[in-house]
């Protein structure tokens, strides 16, 4: 008994100890019993359409699908890039429209919107918990970066020069420290979807500094004209109203970031703006130890790509909307497009010109349904699902899943959870150990949602502090050098790492839970 006891304890401190079986398993059968409805079907469809194990594309074939896709995508990069050059100015973009007019009034938008060039303090970036070309990811705290090795290509290294005379502390600290030139960024991929990965680039540490500062002022800069890169929600909101009234199309292109050519940043951007992006940006990649030259501009990964694209697909859509006179709310988040249903395929036809492929099966004008910035919605209705995305084998994830059930099972405007939910949610409940029941926050994976009262939690276990030393030092300098007035605390001075293991840890005994939906199974169990 004592024995068994202490497995059991064991395995709740683990977070990697293994359950006897993959307990998704247990959601395919009950997603198939669902009666159908717009919102259950969409979940069917969609719940295990990232899932990824031993059972779906290995990790090779995944990998390869994903590279070849991105060297079609620079193939097509390639024609794109010669398309724009060699476009004559009275070619018509649009019906009556001249390539000159569409491209001066473009360029005119994007200058008004980021200015004339780029001040010098945008080129004072920060660095991120990301990977490098030469810093791993178990060795990239951004305080690390800041001291010893790092990479940078040729063309950024005069920017970075100039730049660190106005950071008298870091030049100090970086004293002899090796800078490497390297010709550009390193090909990786992450797992998308259960048959394709997703290909990303580690850019050379200097250069994301600077990035990153310009992505910033880029960011900065849209926020002024009402596009606000911080709040998904707006992107949400706008797709609930369209999926209602019809109004808004929401459309979202493959392969987007990785088809911003260079041919169409030059031809948008004011030169000053280009000239800059273009030193920092990464002209080469390396793929298997093969050096491939870009065609596009900057990949998943360069810490400007997100808000570059969020721009040239604003001004597209801008001047597309000037020229065809079509007024309305105009959105965007990176790839996720939203304008005026009456928009849609001139804007459609205008992007495809410059090298981009709408997703037919995630762009929605017609009809009652929308998608955007992960929100999905039915007639106003949120039917936003949920994805299991690999394996449940161990308690933490089990929780999870236990919570992305329950949550789902919450109806709009109604204090009690879908029944058909309810068998699945208790089987899913019942293999939980019981002391840790009685959790509040759905997103939480320490705690199961229950009306139960908490007991216990898991917490993960976490190093011990490690000093960061001086690196921390200049990482809180450069953190908070535009602060105008106090706030919270900035701790960069040290660091902690996670172990992949959990701990139980006592849990407040206080209840809210009749502010909180409940299945009417748990009415008894609710505590007053």
């Amino acid at each position: 008994m004592k024995e068994r006891k202490r497995q059991i304890r064991n395995r709740l401190h683990d977070s990697n100890s293994r359950l006897p079986d993959d307990l998704s398993l247990l959601l395919r059968p009950w997603l198939f019993n669902l009666r159908s409805n717009p919102r259950n079907d969409y979940l069917r469809k969609q719940c295990f359409s990232k899932f990824v194990s031993s059972d779906t594309a290995p990790a090779d074939i995944r990998i390869e699908r994903a590279v070849a896709k991105w060297l079609a995508t620079e193939e097509k990069n390639r024609e794109t890039n010669l398309r724009i050059e060699h476009t004559i100015e009275d070619y018509n973009i649009l019906p009556h429209i001249s390539w000159r007019e569409f491209v001066l009034f473009g360029r005119a938008l994007t200058e008004r919107i980021l200015g004339a060039m780029p001040t010098w303090d945008s080129l004072t970036g920060i660095f991120s918990g990301g990977a490098t070309t030469s810093r791993p990811r178990t060795a990239s705290h951004p305080a690390q970066k800041y001291i010893g090795k790092a990479d940078i290509t040729e063309d950024a290294l005069p920017l970075f020069e100039s730049l660190l005379d106005d950071l008298p502390v870091w030049l100090q600290l970086r004293g002899d420290s090796e800078i490497r030139i390297v010709p550009g960024n390193i090909m990786f991929t992450v797992p998308k979807t259960t048959d394709i990965d997703r290909c990303a680039c580690k850019e050379p540490d200097l250069n994301m500094f600077i990035q990153k500062g310009l992505g910033s002022s880029i960011r900065k800069s849209l926020r002024r004209e009402g596009i606000d890169l911080n709040d998904q929600t707006i992107n949400q909101r706008l797709a609930r109203q369209g999926s209602i009234d019809g109004s808004l199309a929401t459309l979202d292109l493959s392969s987007a970031s990785d088809s911003i050519t260079s041919g169409l940043v030059e031809l948008f951007l004011p030169d000053i703006w280009f000239s800059i992006l273009n030193q920092v940006r990464s002209p080469v990649t390396e793929i298997d130890g093969e050096l491939h030259r870009n065609e596009m501009f900057s990949s998943m990964g360069n810490g400007f790509t997100f808000e570059l694209e969020s721009l040239l697909f604003y001004v597209l859509a801008r001047t597309t909307a000037y020229f065809r006179g079509v007024s309305g709310v105009i959105s965007v988040y990176g790839d996720d497009i939203i304008v005026p249903t009456g928009l849609a395929h001139d804007l459609i036809s205008v992007l495809s010109y410059f090298g981009f492929s709408v997703n037919t099966s995630k762009s929605f004008w017609e009809g009652p349904f929308r998608e955007s910035c992960g929100g999905h919605y039915y007639n106003g209705h949120d039917i936003t699902p949920f994805y299991v995305k690999a394996p449940v084998t161990d308690l933490v994830s089990l929780i999870h899943l236990g919570n992305q059930v329950r949550q789902w099972a919450g109806l709009e405007s109604y204090q009690i959870l879908d029944p058909d939910c309810y068998e699945i949610w208790a089987k899913l409940k019942s293999l939980v150990p019981p002391t840790l029941w009685g959790g509040r926050d759905l997103s939480f994976k320490g705690c199961l949602v229950t009306p139960d009262l908490p007991s216990r939690r898991l917490l993960p276990v976490t190093t011990k502090d490690i000093d960061n030393l001086d690196g921390g030092y200049v990482l809180w300098l450069n953190a908070t050098m535009d602060r105008t007035e106090p706030t919270d605390a900035v701790k960069t001075a040290f660091r902690r790492t996670d172990t992949g293991r959990y701990r139980v840890k006592p849990a407040s005994r206080t209840s809210t839970w009749l502010l909180s939906p409940f299945f009417y199974e748990e009415v008894s169990n609710i505590p007053i």
